[in-house]
């Protein structure tokens, strides 16, 4: 076990082995170059990195999209995240604790997963299974950041009425 959790550190050492996950993410982000291969034009998901459709989305995002599909999505993961905190922080400047709570603990919780999963793909981190949120495979992962866009909205719109002192919802 803590060689699999290690192999993250010097994944070349065993490339066929524990590192081997890592290694063909590292290629695919290599292969992709600053434009990307092109949009299913990827190799590296026809069965050479393991879980590329969940844990390693952003290797084939890199390979298909290249460096410049990989800022593009890491910039609408941050407008993401900067929305829940610039809502948390309005609304707790407004004195509702409870809904500025909220809006700032999802605003990590997109943060944290995706600084996470592009962290393992990149081998900066050790792999965790963790999915990058709205865009890789996995149902849960989907319905929570579902959930969790949901009741950012709904803050928000409590907050806009509240704001214009109109209380009702019709």
């Amino acid at each position: 076990r803590m060689a699999r959790v290690l192999s993250f550190l010097d994944p070349w050492q065993d490339p066929f082995g524990e590192g081997y996950q890592l290694t063909q993410s590292l290629m695919a982000f290599g292969r992709g170059g600053l434009w990307g291969e092109g949009i299913g034009n990827s190799i590296q998901k026809l069965g050479y990195l393991p879980e590329a459709h969940t844990d390693f989305v952003m290797a084939i995002v890199g390979e298909e999209c290249g460096f410049i599909g990989l800022c593009v999505v890491i910039l609408l993961e941050f407008i993401l995240v900067f929305k829940a905190l610039f809502l948390s922080f309005k609304i707790l400047r407004q004195r509702s604790q409870f809904q500025g709570y909220v809006a700032f603990g999802l605003g990590m919780f997109f943060c944290l997963q995706t600084f996470i999963n592009i962290g393992a793909a990149t081998g900066g981190l050790p792999p965790k299974g963790l999915t990058l949120p709205l865009i890789s495979y996995g149902g849960s992962s989907l319905v929570m950041c579902s959930w969790a866009i949901g009741i950012l909205l709904r803050i928000d719109f409590e907050w806009r009425h509240r704001k214009l002192g109109d209380l009702r919802y019709d």
